[in-house]
């Protein structure tokens, strides 16, 4: 089959698409990189990735404007269609504002931008995105943004953990999340987001090789996505 495609969606103000596309395409991904203008993936798309940044400048409220981008109009088809879509900090913020995952992002609770390494445990090994994990394993992955606070009210809250929805947790409060969420995935279980960037944890020689658990169980849901679609 070779390597799976994994569409990169770039937005003006994306800046972490590059090191997505480098940190997948080492894990064995054939990167294709899909402008915010387009209206359809890649035919032999396998999974999406929408990458951290700043989309449209953050303008109204963090990937507010993202959301309605023809591009995520392909995106939400191919969620639909069970493909694997996994959106890192402004993608986390993009996709909840696409109503494609529960809750949204609010300002950091110290109301500053959060730059440092953090641990964050894994809450349910069982996705398509954390099967290279184990339920409680914790990880060392950086986080970067000013509106990482995710938030929802408390019984939609008990009702995502129960069905195993939260998947990852902060190991501290690093940002004021709602029961210090780090990453949510869809009650389908083929879309996750995550404020913390698995794609700079790739490499001991940055910190921490951790990043690649996640990535590259994306690039394993690719290739069956593939596989199932043939």
């Amino acid at each position: 089959m070779g390597r799976p495609v994994v569409a990169v969606v770039v937005f003006p103000g994306s800046n972490d698409d590059r090191d997505a596309a480098w940190a997948l395409g080492a894990l064995g991904a054939d990167i294709q990189f899909v402008w915010h203008e387009d209206d359809e993936l890649p035919e032999t798309t396998g999974a999406v990735v929408l990458p951290g940044g700043f989309s449209y400048g953050d303008y109204l409220r963090c990937g507010a404007i993202a959301s309605v981008a023809p591009a995520m109009d392909a995106v939400r088809r191919f969620a639909g269609s069970g493909g694997p879509v996994l959106g890192i900090c402004n993608g986390f913020q993009i996709l909840c504002e696409a109503r494609l995952l529960p809750g949204a992002l609010r300002p950091n609770r110290q109301l500053e931008f959060v730059c440092r390494d953090t641990t964050v445990r894994v809450e349910n090994a069982d996705t398509l995105f954390t099967r290279r994990c184990e339920t409680g394993q914790e990880l060392l992955l950086p986080v970067k943004h000013g509106e990482g606070a995710w938030h929802a009210d408390e019984g939609q809250l008990v009702q995502l953990a129960a069905r195993g929805q939260i998947v990852l947790r902060y190991a501290d409060d690093v940002n004021g999340s709602l029961g210090r969420v780090a990453g949510v995935v869809n009650e389908a279980g083929n879309v996750l987001g995550l404020m913390p960037h698995p794609e700079h944890a790739v490499d001991s020689l940055l910190g921490s090789a951790d990043g690649g658990l996640l990535l590259a169980a994306l690039v394993d849901a690719a290739a069956e996505h593939v596989l199932a679609a043939a």
